[in-house]
C-alpha cells in the first residue's frame, strides 16, 4: 500500500478524466492521497475532492508565489478550514525566489504568519522550498515549527540540510526528481536519510517520473518513487511501501 503524500488532484490538468486518475491510483495501491489546496480556488477544489472520497485527505494554505495576494480574510478562512475533519496540515507555505511575483520580505511574514497559524491550531506544516533553502530553514528554527514539525515537500537540498530539517522534527518527502538521472541530490537523501524519516509523493500533475519525465504526472505514478528509493537502498519495494505508509499515517494522522 503506498499514501500521495502531495497531490494537486484539485488542478486544471485533471478537470477531463479526475475519475479514471483516481481509479488508476486505487489499482496501483495508492490507497490514500493528500491534495494540496495553496489558494482560493484549489483549496475548495481540495475540500470538496476530501469531502466527496473518504480515502482522500486536503491540505490548505497559501503558496509562497501568490503571498502578495493573500489577505488577512484568507488566513482567517485557512484557520476555520483547519477545523475540518479531513484538513490534515497547513501549506504548502514556504518560500520561492525563483519566481519573482511576491517580494521576499512579503513571502516571508506570510510564510511567518502560516507557521504561527499551524502552531495555534496543531497542525503539521506542509514547506515549499525554491532557491531559498537557507532563509527557509532559518525561519523555521526563528519561528520554533518544531512545535508541529512538519514535511519537507518534493525535497531537493542536501543531506547535511535535510538531518538539519529532521532536527526540527520534519519529515523528508521524495518525488519524481530522485528518478531523474541528473538528480545527485535527491539519490544521495534517499540513499543516505534513514526510512522512518522519509515519505513519497507526486506533486502530480507536475514532476512526473522517468520514464515519463515532461508528461502529466498522477498518484499512480507514486510507485515509481517508491521502486527507486528501494533500488538506492538496496531494500524492497514492499519495505518502503510499508515504512513510508506508516510514516504518512502517523504524520498526517490518517486513521487505519
Amino acid at each position: 500500500m503506498y499514501i500521495d503524500t502531495h497531490v494537486h488532484l484539485n488542478a486544471d490538468q485533471y478537470d477531463e478524466d479526475l475519475e479514471e486518475v483516481i481509479n488508476r491510483a486505487l489499482e496501483a495501491k495508492v490507497k490514500h492521497m493528500v491534495v494540496v489546496g495553496f489558494d482560493r480556488k484549489t483549496i475548495k477544489r481540495a475540500i470538496s475532492l476530501a469531502e466527496q472520497y473518504d480515502f482522500i485527505y486536503a491540505v490548505v494554505g497559501w503558496h509562497p508565489v501568490d503571498a502578495i495576494d493573500c489577505t488577512d480574510e484568507d488566513l482567517l478562512w485557512i484557520e476555520e478550514l483547519a477545523a475540518h475533519p479531513k484538513v490534515v496540515a497547513i501549506g504548502e507555505t514556504g518560500l520561492d525566489y525563483h519566481w519573482d511575483k511576491s517580494p521576499r520580505d512579503v513571502q516571508q511574514d506570510l510564510f511567518r504568519k502560516q507557521i504561527r497559524l499551524a502552531q495555534k491550531v496543531d497542525l503539521p506544516i506542509v514547506i515549499h522550498n525554491r532557491d531559498a533553502t537557507e532563509d527557509v530553514v532559518r525561519i523555521l528554527q526563528e519561528e520554533h515549527a518544531e512545535k508541529t514539525g512538519g514535511v519537507m515537500h518534493c525535497y531537493g537540498g542536501s543531506v547535511e540540510t535535510a538531518k538539519l530539517c529532521i532536527d526540527l522534527n520534519f519529515m523528508i518527502s521524495l518525488g519524481g526528481p530522485v528518478t531523474f538521472k541528473n538528480a545527485k541530490k535527491p539519490k544521495e537523501v534517499a540513499t543516505e536519510i534513514p526510512l522512518e524519516y522519509l515519505m513519497i509523493e507526486t506533486d502530480a500533475p507536475y514532476l512526473a517520473p522517468h520514464p515519463l519525465r515532461g508528461k502529466r504526472n498522477e498518484p499512480a505514478l507514486v510507485v515509481l518513487v517508491a521502486e527507486e528509493i528501494a533500488r538506492l537502498k538496496n531494500i524492497s519495494i514492499e519495505q518502503v511501501a510499508k515504512v513510508t505508509t506508516e510514516n504518512a499515517l502517523k504524520f498526517y494522522k490518517i486513521p487505519v
